[in-house]
Order: structure tokens, then C-alpha cells, then sequence
């Protein structure tokens, strides 16, 4: 959809028009799943920007209170959910602001001290009560489930890049990855842990945003930032500091892969980050292997 500043003040003035007033402005650092723009200085409004996005605001809606009080570093703070209408047939949200910038290499120098960081919060993640949690499906594209989902698009994937990879160093990684199975207790998982939705000011990560794909189940999903952004040294102070095991290890790496060979191999719609790195993310992971 084209999602404008225009659209975005109509649904406001017309649902709530306590905030009718606010300016509305799009937003820097846009996302790929949904569109952000500014509603005044101190709130965001969120749009899915397609229909498979949109069952994320209700699970944000329900949610997000509940993990926050145990999480060390800020999360969105929802205010309000916007209901479809004929101008915008989706759910829609509007949040607290929270200041910071989406992580990059140049404005996060100290990358260990990132990775203990993102650590600590996915440890107190990992430590909520989630047993009355949303288990792992199609809802959140698997994340945190099994990695078998997704054996025949990575099998074409392989086949789709011949030459370009080794394929067999490549496959032997992904058995690797769906023979480490996991038999631990469901946890919670954010399921998207990547550098968009790291927000970092004076160089710490300093929140945590974007958990429509969270659920309950295994956390390797959100190891793979461990090759996605981590160098060497920090990813191994990472790995020192999260406390999990070699299987969680195998598995992230095969979410890692999966991801990276899917975008090479034209299988996806990439968002900028994803089309400009996924070729160094892959080779990364098979020369480590």
C-alpha cells in the first residue's frame, strides 16, 4: 500500500482524535514489515505494510506489556491499536517514541560490549514465564521452531547457486543444523534479532524494538545475529555470555544460512540490509565451518 503522512493523520483525526492535533511525519529509519511514522514528538503510529504483517499488532497489542517489566533495556510501548477501515484495511498501532538509531558497524564502535549487552536482554527474555505463550508457527514464520520448515527452499537454494557456493560444505552445515535437535523447555524468542530492530544511542544498545514475530519455543533464531552483525571476537563473547549450548550453536548457524542463501539465491524479497550483506554473511558462516 502507499502508506503516507496524509493517510496516517485521516486515521488518527478519525479514531482517536484526542491526538488529532499532532503532526505526523514519516520516520528515518523506515521498517520492511511495516511503515513508521513520527505522531508528534513523543509517539510513533505502525502499518503493516501488507496483509501477512498484520496479525503482529494484536500480538504486540497483548504481549508487549507482559515481557517489558522483566527486560533490561526499553521495548515499544503500545497506547492504542487502530482498527481497518475502508482507507487502511489492517489493524495499526500507535506506541510510545524511542529514541535511538537502528545498530551499524559505524555507530556501534565497542561490538563487544553490543553482544554482552544484547546478551544480558535475550537471557531475561529467555527467563519470562512462557508457558501461557503463543507457540511457534506460521504466525511468526517459524522462528523459534524447526528448522525443517524451511529444508526444501534451502535444498533449492543450494541447487539454485551451483557453482557460485560450495554446495556441499553448504549442505553439510544445514544438516548439522537440522540434526541438532532441540528438546529444551519452550522459551520465549524474539525472532527477528537483527540490526533494524537494535536501536543504539552513543554507542550501547539502548532498546529493543519490533516483536511481531516473537513466540514461544527454541532460541537459536536469535543467535543468527551472531554472523548477521557480530565480528569474530564479539561474536565469541556473545557466545561466552548467552549460556547456551553447541546444539543452539549448530541451529543458529542454520537459520543464519538458511537466510543468507535464500537472498543470494533470488528466493525472497530482501530488505537493503539483507540484499547488501547476505553474500558476506554466507561466506562468513561456510568459511567457520
Amino acid at each position: 500500500m502507499n502508506i503516507t503522512s496524509a493517510l496516517v493523520h485521516w486515521l488518527v483525526a478519525a479514531q482517536f482524535p484526542q491526538w488529532a492535533h499532532l503532526a505526523v511525519r514519516p520516520a528515518q529509519n523506515d521498517g520492511h514489515d511495516n511503515r513508521t511514522f513520527h505522531l508528534g514528538d513523543a509517539m510513533s503510529v505502525r502499518l503493516p505494510s501488507e496483509e501477512g504483517y498484520a496479525p503482529q499488532i494484536e500480538k504486540e497489542q497483548r504481549w508487549l506489556p507482559r515481557l517489558a517489566p522483566h527486560l533490561p533495556l526499553p521495548v515499544p510501548v503500545p497506547l492504542a491499536m487502530g482498527a481497518p477501515s475502508a482507507e487502511y484495511p489492517w489493524p495499526w498501532s500507535v506506541r510510545r517514541w524511542l529514541e535511538g538509531e537502528p545498530a551499524t558497524r559505524e555507530n556501534t564502535p565497542n561490538l563487544r560490549q553490543f553482544a554482552l549487552d544484547l546478551a544480558r536482554f535475550l537471557r531475561a527474555l529467555y527467563q519470562i514465564d512462557a508457558n501461557d505463550g503463543l507457540p511457534a508457527g506460521a504466525h511468526n514464520f517459524y522462528r523459534g521452531g524447526s528448522l525443517s520448515v524451511y529444508d526444501a527452499q534451502t535444498r533449492e537454494a543450494i541447487s539454485v547457486l551451483g557453482a557460485q557456493i560450495d554446495g556441499a560444505k553448504a549442505a553439510r552445515v544445514w544438516e548439522d543444523a537440522l540434526n541438532a535437535k532441540w528438546h529444551g523447555k519452550p522459551v520465549w524468542v524474539h525472532g527477528d534479532i537483527a540490526p533494524g530492530n537494535l536501536l543504539v544511542q552513543d554507542g550501547r544498545l539502548c532498546a529493543v524494538i519490533d516483536f511481531g514475530t516473537c513466540a514461544v519455543g527454541d532460541p537459536a533464531c536469535d543467535l543468527a545475529i551472531a554472523w548477521t552483525f557480530l565480528d569474530a571476537a564479539s561474536r565469541a563473547a556473545f557466545r561466552a555470555a548467552i549460556g547456551l549450548g553447541d546444539g543452539a550453536w549448530a541451529r543458529a548457524k542454520g537459520w543464519a544460512l538458511w537466510k543468507a542463501l535464500i537472498v543470494c539465491a533470488g528466493l525472497t524479497d530482501p530488505n537493503e540490509y539483507d540484499a547488501q550483506n547476505s553474500p558476506r554473511i554466507l561466506q562468513e558462516v561456510m568459511s567457520l565451518s
